[in-house]
């Protein structure tokens, strides 16, 4: 294996394993309600697609910080480095509070799409709560991109391997009502997760603000933390496009989730546990895009073209090998995994047709999560967002409602729909990135 290949893998092996717990979260509440009825898992299921869009907006305007961070540190320039941190920081955290007051105040939308009445009930106090837990963790994405554009990713990682338990045990407490607590069920699940996300984020912010590690970034610490026009700009030229890109995405999954839902609750339910085990899969690409966008980053801030060109064929060609191993790996257990979530026939028949789809656009989903994150590493954002509003947006929604309720396929049609739009936008980034990673104009971005 060559030391590139080498480095790609240590990069991206604790982003992995980081970002599959925060998903790991959203699984354990899903089982654990799921094993009480499937009306809750539908509930979490509706709160999910709901939340979807700003979490990812959130997620998407924090994934500015890292390669400027990375670029940055790759000029060698450290108090720069924390600096673009603060001001990423600071953006995050006001989006965040947006996201948790709309969401408290817009908490009757459960209502209103159209849901099964029992669904609804179940899950209004819950949204409110999960819109209040994007606030810490979308925080602590953002001190977590800083320290991955550093490369120091095992930071983030060991803190979020912690909440797993964490989060299980304070789930057990509020949901199962035990150790004298009240039995709040599908509501506990989101207290367990709140408490989860607010440890996690004051961890990680003591860990940069105290420990060694992190001294040679905090030297001119009152010159970094100031915030500079110019900086917020920056950011917020990667990371409005980001934002939208992944919106874009994850509105697609979470439109696709309410027109399930408009099948009835079994149905939701069955798409709740594909497209839970799919995120859990899809984590292992995001960690592969964040470090090909971090090692991108960095090659272009040492003006090393040719290395960030080679950086990103590795990362695509690991991409596509991982997706081919998932989609095997759901062909050949999907009538098994369904009984981690729920017991009763209909939920278990119907989620194991879905995860064969599930299992198809796993390499698709590889492919395209990979290409915008080399390409974020470059800089170039607003032309890839162009491309992944036509592919899910003007093709791949549309065409999935079509064969879902003209050609009576239902949820299947839905999801064929979402492989469409995934292959098309992973078909046109990937020639996009080899195209401008040979043109030396992307040096210009650096400055």
């Amino acid at each position: 294996m060559s030391t590139l290949n080498r480095r790609i893998i240590a990069v991206s092996i604790p982003i992995i394993l980081g970002n599959m717990t925060q998903i790991m979260l959203g699984i354990i509440d899903s089982a654990m309600v799921g094993s009480i009825d499937s009306v809750l898992l539908a509930g979490s299921a509706l709160v999910n697609n709901i939340l979807s869009i700003p979490y990812i907006m959130g997620i998407g305007l924090s994934y500015a910080i890292s390669p400027l961070v990375a670029t940055a540190n790759g000029n060698d320039e450290k108090e720069r480095s924390f600096h673009i941190a603060a001001n990423g920081f600071l953006l995050c955290a006001i989006f965040a509070i947006v996201v948790g007051v709309g969401i408290h105040w817009g908490a009757d939308i459960v209502f209103h799409l159209d849901q099964d009445i029992a669904v609804a009930n179940v899950s209004r106090d819950y949204l409110i709560i999960m819109g209040w837990s994007t606030v810490p963790m979308l925080m602590f994405l953002a001190l977590k991109q800083f320290t991955d554009g550093l490369e120091f990713t095992r930071t983030g990682m060991y803190l979020a391997l912690a909440s797993i338990p964490l989060n299980a045990i304070l789930n057990y407490l509020f949901i199962f009502g035990k150790l004298g607590l009240p039995r709040y069920e599908l509501f506990g699940a989101g207290i367990g997760t709140l408490i989860t996300r607010i440890l996690i984020f004051f961890a990680l912010l003591w860990i940069i603000l105290k420990t060694d590690k992190y001294a040679p970034y905090r030297e001119k610490l009152q010159d970094s933390i100031k915030i500079k026009t110019r900086t917020l700009q920056r950011l917020l030229k990667i990371g409005i496009p980001s934002s939208l890109q992944y919106a874009m995405e994850s509105g697609a999954f979470a439109v696709s989730g309410i027109m399930i839902g408009w099948l009835g609750a079994v149905q939701l339910a069955a798409h709740q546990i594909a497209i839970s085990i799919a995120a859990l899969t899809f984590m292992v690409s995001i960690g592969l895009s964040a470090a090909g966008s971090i090692l991108v980053g960095n090659y272009l801030g040492r003006r090393d073209l040719e290395t960030a060109r080679t950086v990103g064929k590795n990362t695509l060609i690991m991409g596509l090998v991982y997706g081919i191993a998932c989609a095997i790996l759901f062909v050949i257990t999907n009538e098994y995994i369904p009984y981690f979530f729920n017991d009763e026939p209909q939920v278990i028949a119907y989620a194991a047709v879905l995860l064969i789809f599930a299992g198809i656009f796993q390499i698709s989903d590889a492919i395209q999560a990979i290409s915008v994150g080399l390409l974020r590493g470059l800089h170039d954002v607003k032309i890839p967002t162009l491309y992944i509003s036509i592919a899910y947006w003007i093709i791949g929604i549309p065409f999935g409602y079509y064969l879902a309720f003209h050609a009576g396929m239902e949820a299947r049609g839905i999801w064929i729909g979402l492989v469409t739009g995934l292959s098309i936008a992973a078909v046109t980034m990937t020639y996009r990135f080899f195209r401008i990673s040979r043109d030396g104009a992307v040096l210009a971005k650096v400055d």
